[in-house]
């Protein structure tokens, strides 16, 4: 029962911190990131997706918006879930695109819907003993043959806190094991930026099917 308190407890702590920091920052960090380009990673989920369009999305942790605008541009039907209320105000703002407010440890998400999970820069705000719970809920949302997009900031397997933010930093094998472990099969994997050498590709961009 103690570990499972002190469990319930840390969990609270980073999801309360992490999404506090993005409520404050919500403004700057969507002019800071409305302008990056990951085209890259938007073409290797849909890629993947083999369902006729328009194609149902969930952008899980979609921040201000940007990549709901991209989606819906595409012809897509386009869901964003967010933690931070302010940054999920902006995104329905920007968007037009319904907006799941949630924390990402306490998922409530319908099952067998999606074709497609965009999660692009934010599963590593999961600590691993939440993971595999987290990956569970999102492989019941996803409808058969149903493709996950993951991109997160690679690591040698540290969780650690980056000012009001936690993180946890996954290599290859590790990410892989996760995955694994939660019945997905992986398509592909990259690094990012591209074109660069490894030492200089600090993201782990990798593509997973139901």
């Amino acid at each position: 029962m103690s570990t499972f308190k002190n469990l319930t407890n840390e969990s609270a702590l980073i999801s309360q911190k992490t999404i506090a920091h993005y409520d404050q920052h919500a403004v700057s960090y969507d002019e800071g990131t409305k302008d990056h380009d990951v085209s890259q990673n938007i073409d290797a989920l849909l890629r993947a997706i083999k369902t006729k369009p328009p194609l149902h999305i969930l952008d899980f942790g979609c921040g201000p918006g940007r990549d709901l605008q991209t989606f819906t541009r595409l012809g897509h039907v386009a869901i964003g879930l967010e933690g931070s209320k302010e940054a999920a105000q902006i995104a329905k703002t920007k968007s037009g695109c319904e907006i799941l407010v949630q924390d990402f440890f306490n998922l409530s998400l319908p099952e067998n819907t999606f074709d497609g999970i965009f999660a692009n820069a934010s599963l590593f705000h999961i600590p691993n003993k939440l993971l595999p719970k987290v990956l569970s809920n999102l492989w019941a949302s996803l409808k058969h043959n149903g493709i996950l997009f993951s991109s997160n900031p690679r690591g040698n397997n540290e969780e650690v806190w980056y000012g009001e933010r936690f993180g946890s930093y996954h290599d290859l094998a590790a990410w892989r094991s996760f995955m694994a472990n939660a019945q997905f099969t992986e398509i592909e994997h990259y690094y990012r930026p591209s074109g660069l050498p490894i030492e200089q590709q600090p993201w782990l961009a990798s593509v997973w099917k139901k």
